[in-house]
């Protein structure tokens, strides 16, 4: 399973931190998704060796419009394992999904429906269900963020379309173990195999894309090499 962090200089935290706590929780990696702009500098190969765990190079599209975020979508796509689209309103929730090369809409917000549910799935975008919220606040605020998941997680799976699940910490004191989001999901009637199918999803994009971004890499499925056949 993996956890998407917002690393320093973005969070609190830095790779190294949040890759310590997160291997002693169960995670298996570590997505740094942080804002572009605010993208930190790590060794990542380094990072793996001292804390056993996967060290994923992403970042987080930020954006007021659908304009400023494909040019940085563009520009991006190439140099991230992980590219995500922040949204929240329906413009820019709408623009994050109808775009392929998208692999996560992040904080999608309530304003998400059926026709962008359907078009999440037909270009394999993820849509966050990000636990941060319910695990960090309390009372009303507590309250509301389940409810949004909830209804968020009726639509994507009447549509059976792919998601992610996340605490989205930006300190490595926010981390919470998968056990600890399983506790907090099932509150709002998710099960635990749901969450953490969500939490490994992160893992299964992160291979794609590395397989995407090598060098033999043509297509799904097809590989440059030299192949021999039988005498």
């Amino acid at each position: 399973m993996y956890e998407a962090v917002f690393a320093h200089p973005d969070g609190a935290s830095t790779v190294s931190r949040f890759a310590d706590a997160l291997a002693g929780v169960e995670y298996d990696g570590v997505v740094v998704r942080s804002r572009a702009g605010d993208r930190p500098e790590f060794d990542a190969e380094r990072v793996r060796e001292e804390h056993g765990i996967d060290v994923v190079d992403g970042v987080t599209v930020a954006a007021d419009d659908p304009t400023g975020a494909s040019g940085a979508v563009a520009n991006l796509r190439s140099d991230a394992t992980v590219l995500c689209v922040r949204g929240g309103d329906a413009t820019m929730n709408r623009y994050a999904v109808e775009e392929e090369k998208v692999d996560v809409l992040s904080r999608p917000g309530s304003d998400v429906n059926h026709v962008m549910v359907k078009a999440a799935k037909r270009n394999a975008v993820r849509l966050e269900f990000d636990f941060g919220p319910a695990l960090r606040e309390s009372g009303g605020e507590r309250v509301r963020a389940l409810r949004g998941l909830r209804k968020l997680r009726e639509i994507v799976e009447h549509y059976d379309a792919p998601y992610v699940v996340s605490a989205a910490p930006a300190s490595h004191l926010d981390v919470r173990a998968p056990r600890e989001l399983v506790a907090v999901a099932e509150q709002a009637g998710f099960g635990e195999a749901w969450v953490r199918a969500g939490l490994r999803e992160w893992g299964v994009l992160a291979a794609r894309n590395r397989e995407r971004m090598s060098a033999d890499f043509i297509a799904p499925g097809v590989r440059r090499g030299r192949y021999e056949e039988d005498a």
